[in-house]
């Protein structure tokens, strides 16, 4: 019993050790590729198939990154990575017998999205917890940032804002306007079935409500 013990003591102990390592990695070299990314790779016929180009936050559109604020996670700026605010609505309006609808945070997807698998599951879950907390810990705001919208799918197959910004529009994710931004943040809900360009009423109907949140959020500063 002793043994098995010691197994699991180490095999934890080492998972925690490397863990920490992946994560202090990333906090300097660019992420080269998620799991997600190798999942759509092997679903294609297309070896090409992914698109994907990593840029810098300040090679990206204020526009993009105001936009993806505002539709996904507006106190990204002030919360530890998790929004208690948003977790405690989401429980009420369930209780009251609407739709359970996600609270996660820009930093827990990003988590998620890096490190760990799509597919729910409570392991996951407790996972992906665990490296918000790690990535809140050792990366700033910007960076969790800047990995997030070079790492997301923002269409069937592509990942992150470059890659979508020259599918959807022809142009550097740096020139995006602030209704192309909020076009491609739109989709996000599921950008494999939602188009950018030429967008659905329905899409249409998220930019209007994306570009307004803008104007009340104001300007993007991450000295809040």
């Amino acid at each position: 019993m002793k043994k098995i013990f010691r197994f699991i003591y180490k095999g934890f102990l080492a998972f925690f050790i490397f863990s920490i390592l992946w994560v202090l990695i990333y906090k300097w070299i660019d992420v080269p590729g998620t799991p997600l990314m190798g999942i759509r790779h092997f679903q294609s016929e297309n070896e090409a198939s992914i698109k994907h180009q990593w840029v810098p936050l300040k090679d990206i559109s204020k526009n993009l990154q105001l936009a993806i604020i505002c539709s996904e996670d507006q106190r990204f700026i002030t919360h530890n990575g998790f929004d208690t605010e948003a977790i405690q609505k989401a429980i009420s309006e369930h209780k009251a017998g609407k739709r359970l609808r996600g609270a996660s945070t820009i930093s827990q997807q990003t988590a998620k999205n890096v490190f760990l698998w799509p597919k729910r599951s409570w392991i996951r879950k407790g996972l992906e917890s665990y490296f918000t907390f790690l990535i809140e810990t050792f990366w700033s705001k910007e960076r969790i940032l800047e990995i997030y919208l070079n790492s997301i799918e923002m269409g069937d197959e592509i990942f992150g804002a470059e890659a979508a910004a020259k599918f959807w529009f022809n142009k550097s994710s740096k020139d995006l306007n602030a209704h192309e931004a909020t076009a491609i943040a739109a989709i996000l809900p599921n950008p494999r079935k939602y188009l950018a360009d030429p967008p659905s009423m329905y899409v249409q109907k998220r930019k209007e409500w994306i570009l307004q949140q803008m104007r009340n959020y104001g300007s993007l500063s991450f000295s809040k």
